[in-house]
């Protein structure tokens, strides 16, 4: 059975973001994805602490899709690491998720 997931990804700029976005949806890699604009991330980096605005990116997909948003991310990605993280989704609306898993392929 197809799994509903949301994977997370950040950038540094908002065109970024949206690019990444509209591969992800135009390849079916994915359903939906939200962006959150300028939230604080803070981290440490080769020796030195960073306070940084990203974009945040939820992105609305399945599990058998996972590696093909991972590897979307990793291709176009201008960050040397950049994150990604999956969680399962518990529950849902019934008509979105059956929205979901239309709107990915399998």
């Amino acid at each position: 059975m197809i799994e509903p997931v949301l994977a997370m990804t950040t950038t540094n700029t908002e065109r970024e973001a949206k690019g990444l976005a509209e591969i992800l949806v135009r390849e079916r890699a994915a359903a939906c994805v939200q962006i959150v604009s300028k939230i604080n991330s803070i981290y440490e980096w080769e020796g030195k602490i960073h306070d940084e605005q990203e974009y945040l990116l939820l992105i609305k997909t399945h599990d058998k899709q996972i590696k093909a948003v991972r590897r979307l991310i990793e291709k176009h990605h201008s960050y040397e690491v950049p994150e990604f993280l999956v969680m399962p989704i518990i529950d849902g609306s019934d008509d979105y998720l059956e929205w979901m898993r239309d709107a990915v392929k399998s």
